[in-house]
Formats: C-alpha cells, structure tokens, sequence
C-alpha cells in the first residue's frame, strides 16, 4: 500500500512552491551555463591581453591551444568529481544538508576566478585555472541534487516538464552571459575610444563578467537553505514519514488528511533494501538502466560541449578581421553571435522540451533529438570545404542553430531528467551524479578532441582532420546515441517515481531482447 505522502505528491496539483522550486533549483543550471558560454568571448580578451607578441604572426592574439585545452579540462575535472561527491552525500546525509554548500562552492569560485591573484601571464592562468576546477565542482554538485530534489517534489503528471523547467535555466543562463558581456565590452570600448590597441582595462573587463555571473545564484542561496527535505528521502530513507508529512504541509496546499497516515510500518511501501550500491542485486535491477542513462548523456555530451566551448570556431567566419577591431569589439561580436543562436534555437529548444516531455515521452524526444542533430551536422560538414567555407550565408547558422534546438529538444534534456526517475530513493543522487560524470568524461573527450582535430596548421594551431570529417564523426556519435537510446533506455513519463523502481526490478527479472520498455 502506498504512503499517503507520495501519493499526495503525486496527484498535486501545479502550486506557486512548484514554480519557485524551478528557480531556486534552476540557479545551479543558470551559473553553469553563464560560465561554460563566457569563456569564449573572455579568452578572445585574454589572448589580446597576454598573447599580443607571439613569434609566429598568424598566431596573434591567439591563446595556445594547451592553455585553451586546460581551461575546458580543469572546470570538467571539477564536475565530475562534484557529481560523483555531492551525488553520493545527497543519498547519505540528505539532499537539503547539501545543496546550499554546493551553491556557496559556486558562488565564492565565480568570485574567485575574477579575483584572479595577479596580472603576470603565468600566474593568472594558473588561479583561473584552479578557480575553475572549483567552480566545476560546485556545478557537478548541483546537478543530482536540483535534478533529484525537483523529480521528489514534482507531481507524476507534470514531472517532466518541472525537471525540463529546472534545466531550462541554462538557456537564460546563456543569454545572461551574452548580454553581460557585450554590455561591458561595450562600455569599455566607449571608454577607451575605440582604437585597436588593447588597453589595461581589458585585465578588468574579462574579470567582471566572470564575477556578475555570481549574483544570480548568490541571491538564491537564502531560499535553498530555507527548503525542507523533499518528503521522498525523509520517508523512504530515513523513515521518518510523520516529518515528512509536516514537511510537505509546509510547502504545497494539501490538506492533512491526504497526507496522515492511519497505519504504518517501516517495510510499509518499500521494497526489501538491503542491498547496497553495486551490489549484484543492485546491478541485476538497476544495472543496465545505469548504463543507459549513462552511455546516453556520455554521446550526447561529446557532441554538445563540442558545439558549445568553441563555437567560434565554427562561425569565425562572420566575425570581423582581428587586425581591424580591438579586445573589446572582438569579444562582443562573439557574444552575439551566442546571444542570437540563444535567442533563436536554444531557449526555444527548452520550451519545446517543457512542453512535449509529458505528452511524447522521453524516450521518444530523445531519439528525435538525437537524429536530427545527426540531420544537421551531415548537412553542415559533407560540403563544409567545398561551399559553407567560402559562402557566407545565413543557411549555415540555421543548420548550426537546429543542432542546438535538437539538442535541448532532445538528449540534453531528457539525459538530466531519466536518471532522476529510474532509481530508488536511497541510490537516486548517486545514479545521477554517476551518469552525469559520465556524460562530463565525453564533454572532456569532445571538447579537447574537437579543438585540436578540427582545425589545419593554417588556423594557427597542429594539423588536425579538419571541420568535414569532424562534424561528420560528430553525426556518426549522434546516431550510436539513437540506437542505444531504442534499446537500453526505458520510458518513465506518467509513472510515479516509486512505480518506475518497482517496473525497474520486476523488467530486469523478466527480461527480454530488444526495444524499450
């Protein structure tokens, strides 16, 4: 029989809690996006500032590719280790004791990377280093503990669209660091005139758009701490299911008689727990959905961070001759070329994955995601030497542009939304965290694989294979993504969560070859 409390939350009906949970949760999504889509612009500074009297001349301004490469690897390490961490605390000592910590990590790193200690080459990029790899692991944290928290709050209804709201927070995220930097580029630019010449100021300029993107979440810290338990953990795990009946009172409109229980054990509603994580019981229910949740976002995170961390590469050809602008027009017309595809194909992506996830199904949205990202990319890279790189169009930035609708209409969100609905209670942070340190090693894959394959010795980096072949191995991962999605990835819309763990043990006993369940 099951606990009134869940059933209770189950059956909710969307409540004013819901929609400020979205936001306190979502501030982890916003300072993750704000600073993954900062850091082109602010490198172009940087490479102004530090790298304006290289040996070779094709390479100035032009940060090296190992420095480049160890900034996206120092903030990615960060995140995998803050995902297996706070994921695995999140199931142990409780998903409210620390989330706020996690928040913190982020906000004083955010603030640390723009306090960078000196303004000596070396120096600087070894602090922003280290303070990025604090920064990402304050963002691994945060995402199992936003996921799991949103997915034990939401109704079974609209669970889906609550936890694709939470993501959602990226795309304001992105469109945020766009703006705040081409609203400080363009200050600076006015304030010192104009001329090519890099001034001091530009030290400055890249610091304070790292250090606004803290504001937001800093101001959401209060409200964090001020969260109660999600009903789910205290019921489940720590079997306190009076407390989380008070707790669940406190914050959504649910009369008292929904929520008391007449009658209960500790067995009441769970099944046997006794197995551990890892465990040969655990790996025969729960195994292959790890690797599925796992394998999906690892595919989907090669093809997503390599789009995203070095996208001017991809669109360079709309931006102005670095010889003919300065530090600060050079980073704001990259910033705009980011704040349009926002604008234009990723915010939309989230709303259209807000809406559809209830009615079409994860499983679904992820395959139709990942195919048509495979779709766009073939259509970019197989004639990318011989017309898109001497044609100047807009047809190129629409194809760009669907890749990420797709995405984010797709396997970018519902890889964050599965794993927190697949699991029990007691493993469900920690599941997340694993699948997302996953998908984190094929964003390090794909980032740091992307930059050095993609470019020739012309581009001022070593030879690589060039943009055709790696877009087409690009769409080649996509559609690995759409096969193992068919197979191994099992539909959970319209299933409480407690349900989806039951189907979980009864599917694995029962098991059959091929499709979805």
């Amino acid at each position: 029989m099951a606990l009134k409390v869940l059933t209770a939350l189950d059956s909710a009906k969307t409540q004013y809690y819901h929609f400020k949970a979205i936001i306190i949760a979502g501030m982890g999504l916003f300072t993750d996006a704000y600073d993954l889509f900062c850091i082109p612009p602010i490198m172009k500074l940087i490479g102004r500032i530090y790298y304006g009297s290289p040996r070779d001349p094709n390479k100035l301004y032009q940060v090296p590719q190992a420095v480049t490469t160890a900034m996206v690897v120092t903030a990615l390490l960060g995140t995998v280790i803050g995902q297996l961490l706070f994921g695995r605390l999140g199931d142990l000592i409780g998903r409210r004791k620390v989330y706020g910590f996690a928040l913190m990590i982020m906000v004083l790193s955010s603030f640390g990377c723009g306090h960078s200690i000196c303004t000596s080459r070396t120096c600087v990029l070894l602090s922003l280093g280290f303070f990025r790899f604090l920064l990402g692991v304050g963002i691994g944290g945060d995402y199992p503990l936003s996921a799991t928290i949103m997915s034990e709050f939401a109704n079974k209804k609209t669970r889906g669209a609550f936890i694709a709201g939470v993501f959602s927070m990226q795309g304001f995220g992105i469109l945020a660091s766009s703006t705040v930097t081409m609203i400080v580029c363009s200050i600076f630019n006015r304030v010192y005139g104009g001329n090519t010449e890099t001034p001091h100021g530009a030290d400055l300029a890249w610091r304070i758009i790292l250090m606004i993107g803290a504001v937001p979440a800093g101001f959401t810290y209060y409200w964090r701490m001020m969260m109660p338990e999600t009903a789910r953990y205290t019921a489940l795990v720590e079997r306190n299911v009076s407390q989380a009946a008070k707790d669940i009172g406190k914050v959504l409109d649910i009369s008292a008689s929904q929520i008391t229980e007449e009658f209960y054990t500790a067995s009441q509603n769970s099944p046997p727990s006794n197995y551990s994580l890892f465990s040969k019981t655990f790996i025969h229910s729960h195994g292959l959905d790890l690797f599925a949740c796992s394998i999906s976002w690892f595919l989907l995170d090669i093809v997503f961070y390599s789009s995203n961390l070095f996208q001017s590469q991809i669109y360079k050809r709309y931006l102005s001759d670095k010889h003919k602008v300065n530090a600060f027009q050079e980073a704001f017309e990259v910033a705009r070329l980011q704040a349009i595809i926002a604008i234009c194909s990723t915010i939309p992506g989230y709303f259209a994955a807000m809406y559809f996830i209830d009615r079409l199904g994860r499983v679904k949205i992820q395959i139709i995601g990942f195919f048509f990202m495979a779709i766009s990319l073939l259509a970019m890279g197989i004639p990318y030497y011989s017309y898109w790189n001497n044609n100047t169009n807009v047809g190129f930035m629409l194809l760009y542009g669907l890749t990420f609708f797709f995405s984010n209409f797709g396997p970018n969100t519902t890889t964050f939304i599965v794993p927190a609905e697949l699991f029990p209670a007691r493993f469900r942070a920690t599941c997340h965290g694993i699948s997302g340190a996953i998908g984190k090693l094929g964003a390090i894959i794909g980032s740091v694989g992307f930059l050095w394959a993609s470019h020739y010795k012309k581009d001022g980096y070593s030879e690589g294979i060039g943009m055709t072949a790696s877009l087409i191995l690009l769409a080649g991962v996509c559609l690995v993504g759409m096969i193992t999605t068919y197979f191994f990835t099992r539909e959970t819309m319209g299933k409480s969560l407690e349900e989806n763990e039951i189907i979980s043990n009864v599917c694995r006993q029962n098991e059959t070859v091929g499709g979805t369940v």
